[in-house]
């Protein structure tokens, strides 16, 4: 009787799900944190928190000499911007530089890319490579090339100057001729910019090229109105970063000029002098102001650039950012 009771009120046990498992959408959830991870430690090491420690020393006369000694100073070292005469110079160079290189960096990639995907082009694989393959020299290595090859005595270039008679300007040396110089070099890494655009080229729909023909649209009318409104995303794109790099424009000039500004101050950018207020002078306090003056004058310009681009940037979906 026990027996039966037994086995009659027993319940069978089921493979219950363990408590502890969770579902595949939270763990994908979690294998992206995973995969994440070392970009987040990277941002949060070496960018947040060194932003957040400079914005810190910004209202503090903190100088690498005396690292021990240093106090609160208050709205002093942004005072001192509007009385460094080398910050109103610094920006007036980067500004100069930026008329000559902007519209470079912008119209030289779209005529590079607008070549190269031209059905009529021969050899068009090996260009391509030839003209994307510069950007992955070294700068310093770039530098080195295009400061030999820029010398006013013995230069490439002024060297083939003079075989058809010209006297080669003094590049380097020259207040007139040390932003062309400077341009020349940096058009040297546009094989980035120029491979986006091409892509971008090759990605606009063939019919629309068929229905303007049909038209009698011709090829500038193509260019101009389809092409350009087609890839100005791209555009966009590159223009944000071309600002941006401008802004914070160091390399080229500092590995040329040694950071001295030379010639008559028209290489003193505003990065340079941000460099060498912190880490030559010592002056971390001051060189903080200068980078967060950089990143407010950054920030409002891209805050600038996306607010002006309904108006001249299309969308395939017709969302405007």
């Amino acid at each position: 009787m026990d027996s039966a009771k037994s086995s009659v009120g027993a319940v069978p046990l089921r493979s219950a799900k363990p408590i502890w498992r969770i579902s595949q959408y939270r763990q994908q959830q979690l294998w992206g944190l995973v995969f994440l991870s070392p970009w987040v430690l990277g941002f949060l090491i070496f960018t947040f928190f060194p932003m957040i420690a400079s914005l810190y020393f910004s209202f503090t006369d903190y100088n690498l000499n005396r690292v021990n000694e240093y106090s609160f100073v208050g709205l002093r070292n942004y005072a001192q911007l509007f009385t460094d005469p080398l910050v109103s110079t610094s920006l007036q160079a980067t500004l100069r530089f930026a008329v000559i290189a902007l519209p470079l960096g912008l119209v030289l990639p779209v005529a590079l890319a607008a070549l190269l995907n031209s059905r009529w082009l021969i050899g068009k694989p090996i260009m391509r490579t030839l003209f994307y393959m510069p950007y992955m020299v070294p700068v310093v290595s770039a530098v080195a090339i295009w400061g030999g090859m820029l010398n006013s005595q013995s230069g490439w270039i002024n060297r083939g100057l003079a075989l058809i008679g010209i006297a080669g300007p003094d590049w380097l040396n020259d207040v007139f001729w040390i932003y062309p110089a400077l341009n020349i070099i940096g058009l040297w890494g546009i094989g980035n910019a120029f491979m986006i655009t091409l892509a971008a080229m090759q990605g606009v729909p063939t019919e629309l090229y068929e229905a303007a023909t049909v038209d009698g649209a011709g090829p500038f009318q193509r260019f101009r109105s389809i092409t350009l409104p087609m890839i100005s995303p791209v555009i966009f794109y590159n223009l944000v970063l071309s600002v941006i790099g401008l802004l914070r424009y160091f390399e080229i000039p500092y590995i040329l000029s040694q950071g001295t500004g030379r010639p008559g101050g028209a290489t003193m950018f505003f990065n340079i002098h941000l460099y060498k207020t912190a880490f030559v002078f010592g002056d971390m306090g001051y060189g903080s102001a200068l980078a967060w003056m950089l990143f407010v004058i950054a920030f409002g310009a891209t805050v600038f650039l996306f607010a002006t681009s309904r108006y001249w940037v299309y969308y395939a979906s017709g969302e405007n950012t």
